[in-house]
């Protein structure tokens, strides 16, 4: 018996398909074409930096999916564009929350885009301690001496590295940039 059950654990029966239960090669299922639009995308009005085909999404499928277009080319915002006259037009609105436009857009048309690409934060940092280096160069060479006003208040106990200085700087300058419209609100 245990013979029996190693056998027949050991043979495993393929069965064929019958050549009736295949498929049939012309179902009567849809294929629906997802529409789609031409996109030349610009950037600052130079270009075109790509041409690419872009699906339209929403409940109607005519709606262009720019939180993809800014997310994919690292653009901050996209306005229309005219590339005869090389003007830009108005700002192309979205949809914060799924990124889809505001406007419809018809199913094979060409979409002409200028695109402002995202602030680098190098740039302004950059500057900033280009400037306090600069700056502190300037001290250097034209104060061999301390003077005595620095040397005679209570600063010159204190010692900051150079660095958190530089920090304290940067951070004063960008915070003050960005609080310049609370401080107008508030009426200083």
């Amino acid at each position: 018996m245990e013979q029996e059950k190693e056998n027949s654990t050991d043979q495993i029966e393929e069965i064929q398909p019958d050549s009736s239960s295949k498929r049939n090669p012309n179902p009567k299922s849809v294929h629906i074409k997802t529409p789609e639009v031409e996109v030349r995308l610009y950037r600052r009005g130079r270009g075109p930096v790509e041409a690419f085909k872009s699906r339209l999404g929403g409940w109607d499928q005519n709606q262009l999916e720019v939180g993809d277009i800014l997310e994919k080319y690292g653009l901050k915002s996209l306005y229309a564009f005219n590339p005869e006259e090389g003007k830009r037009g108005v700002s192309i609105r979205f949809n914060a929350k799924n990124g889809r436009s505001m406007l419809p857009y018809t199913d094979g048309s060409v979409v002409y885009i200028d695109g402002e690409p995202k602030d680098s934060m190098v740039m302004p940092v950059t500057k900033v301690l280009v400037a306090v280096t600069l700056l502190t160069l300037l001290i250097a060479i034209f104060f061999k001496e301390t003077p005595h006003w620095l040397s005679t208040s209570k600063l010159s106990n204190l010692n900051f590295p150079p660095w958190v200085l530089a920090c304290i700087v940067i951070a004063f300058t960008r915070l003050r940039k960005r609080t310049k419209d609370v401080l107008k609100k508030f009426g200083w």
